[in-house]
């Protein structure tokens, strides 16, 4: 799973799932832009990047904003020169019952979990395609494909990534560009800890019983990212512990 002199973007990874992807590629070769909303966490992710002797970079970016798409794209162009594997990953998430929601919230959440990768990888793949190659890996969720009440925004959003996932794979494929998904179940992470209690209860319906964590995730997207995955092309790989099968 060599990622040698490959350039990635990791979006949300200053913190979580985002953060282990960032570690993993980098230990893998792939000079890492990091991104994401706090410049000082982003700066301690760099360090640790670079402290195990791997290559990175920070570059802030508020997803929620086309403006902040944009700008990113055109900061990896300049200072990279493209980019070679792009992890969609920053999604923001709420729970509740649908009477409840509120347009606002809805609206913000679809423009975090699904417009910001779809422009994103408008931006970023036509230079995959010239180049004939790239990576393009989607975090969603196992709410995409399991109705759970609470989460219809929520898994509605990543549903619609599930699917871009597949259409982007039939769509850049010929080109030699593969886009795949990675689905996680429960995992702790400091954007979690609030829902600690209802992660435990449904670890315990998982054939695993237990919670996952953003290492476990990692590693899938580092293999998708890599050439020992040129031919898995449209998947959805579930890390759920199991959840998938019953």
């Amino acid at each position: 799973m060599n990622a040698t002199a490959r350039k990635a973007l990791v979006t949300g990874s200053t913190s979580g799932i985002g953060r282990a992807i960032a570690h993993a590629l980098a230990a893998n070769g792939a000079h890492v832009v990091v991104t994401g909303r706090d410049a000082r966490r982003g700066a301690e992710v760099v360090e640790e990047i670079r402290s195990a002797r791997g290559r990175a970079q920070f570059v802030s970016a508020d997803l929620s904003s086309m403006q902040s798409i944009s700008d990113l794209a055109a900061s990896c162009e300049k200072l990279l020169g493209g980019i070679d594997i792009l992890v969609n990953n920053a999604g923001i998430y709420s729970f509740g019952p649908t009477p409840q929601a509120r347009e606002g919230d809805f609206h913000g959440m679809y423009a975090t979990n699904v417009r910001a990768p779809f422009f994103l990888t408008a931006k970023l793949a036509p230079g995959m395609v010239a180049r004939g190659s790239g990576r393009i890996v989607n975090v969603t969720t196992m709410v995409a494909y399991l109705g759970m009440p609470g989460a219809a925004m929520y898994g509605s959003s990543k549903a619609a990534l599930q699917l871009l996932t597949q259409t982007w794979a039939a769509e850049f494929g010929p080109s030699g560009v593969t886009v795949n998904s990675v689905a996680p179940g429960p995992i702790r992470t400091p954007g979690t800890r609030e829902m600690e209690d209802a992660l435990d209860q449904l670890a315990q319906t998982l054939p695993a019983r237990r919670t996952g964590t953003p290492e476990e995730v990692a590693s899938v997207v580092a293999f998708l990212a890599s050439d020992a995955a040129a031919y898995v092309n449209g998947s959805t790989v579930a890390v759920d512990g199991g959840r998938v099968a019953v």
